[in-house]
């Protein structure tokens, strides 16, 4: 089963994704981690990323098809794949499908996790994650422990991010808006779209999702 999270910055993608990885035996194919880790590989399409990040440029659609392609014919994932942060906008929306049809393989689902402006920025100022294994806290609905460990692996170790702000959260949510909130009419119009509320307490948005995914 392959599947697409989609919405804004802040809706709770990551943290949905990996409950998944852990329940049904999934691999999340985050851009971002792909990029990383194909930089450090040594293998010819790590270099050539390696090579556009070194220069500052931004990595080319091809580029991240290419990834996504390895990733694909590895053949890994038990349970299939959850696309985090691809695609981004329409043109990638097509170069994926056409990857798919020529690996023989689906798209099952796509699902996008509805949220409310005002309620993401009050989501996102406050959150901090475990550096070791990406658990979510949040200085108001979900504190770090008073001991200062996570947990969920022990770690003592926490980070927030630098745009976690309002102001900064406002220039995401744009960009958001301005290329990825099109893919849910171009999924809608295939007749692949489910929504979900991403407002739900975080096992109720999973519950949802399961509920999906069934």
């Amino acid at each position: 089963m392959n599947i697409i999270l989609l919405g804004p910055p802040g809706a709770g993608k990551g943290t949905q994704a990996r409950k998944l990885v852990d329940e049904r035996k999934m691999i999340q194919l985050s851009t971002g981690d792909m990029l990383r880790e194909a930089r450090t590989s040594g293998t010819e399409m790590g270099q050539k990323v390696a090579e556009v990040m070194d220069r500052g440029d931004l990595v080319t659609d091809e580029i991240v098809i290419g990834l996504i392609r390895e990733k694909l014919e590895a053949g890994e994932a038990e349970g299939g794949y959850i696309f985090d942060g691809f695609p981004r906008t329409l043109a990638q929306a097509d170069a994926l499908g056409q990857l798919l049809t020529e690996l023989n393989e689906s798209l099952d689902h796509v699902i996008e996790m509805q949220v409310d402006d005002e309620a993401l920025v009050t989501r996102i100022i406050g959150r901090a994650t475990c550096a070791d294994c990406g658990e979510v806290y949040h200085d108001v609905t979900k504190p770090i422990p008073a001991d200062g460990h996570c947990t969920n692996c022990n770690g003592t170790e926490f980070k927030r991010r630098a745009d976690d702000t309002e102001e900064a959260l406002k220039t995401r949510l744009l960009a958001y808006y301005k290329q990825t909130s099109p893919l849910i009419g171009y999924y809608y119009a295939k007749d692949m779209l489910e929504s979900v509320d991403g407002l739900q307490a975080m096992d109720d948005v999973s519950g949802a999702i399961s509920r999906v995914l069934s």
